[in-house]
C-alpha cells in the first residue's frame, strides 16, 4: 500500500459543523474504497495568495492515508463536486 496525502481548502465562511461534515465525508469515502486514513491534520484558517472566487481566505486540512491508489480518481471527482471545497490536490507521499 502506498500513503498519500489529500490537502484540501474549505471556504473559510462556512461553519464550523460543515466543515467537520466535509472532513468526515471524505474519511468515510477512504474507508469504504478500502484504505486506511493514517492523519488528520487541520492547518486552519490562512489567507489565500491570490483570491478565489473573491474569497481571501480558506480553512486548511491535510488527510493522510494508505491505499493502492485505483480510487484516487474517484476521491478527486468527490472533492471536485462538494461545494464547499474550493481548492484540493492529491500527492503521493514519499
Amino acid at each position: 500500500m502506498k500513503t498519500y496525502e489529500i490537502m484540501y481548502v474549505v471556504d473559510n465562511a462556512v461553519s464550523d459543523e460543515a466543515k467537520e461534515a466535509v472532513q468526515a465525508k471524505f474519511e468515510n469515502l477512504i474507508k469504504a474504497q478500502g484504505g486506511n486514513v493514517v492523519s488528520v491534520d487541520k492547518m486552519g484558517a490562512k489567507k489565500l495568495a491570490y483570491p478565489i472566487d473573491h474569497k481571501t481566505e480558506g480553512y486548511y486540512v491535510v488527510i493522510t492515508y494508505e491505499g493502492d491508489g485505483s480510487f484516487n480518481r474517484e476521491l478527486d471527482r468527490v472533492v471536485s463536486l462538494t461545494s464547499e471545497v474550493i481548492r484540493r490536490k492529491i500527492m503521493t507521499k514519499e
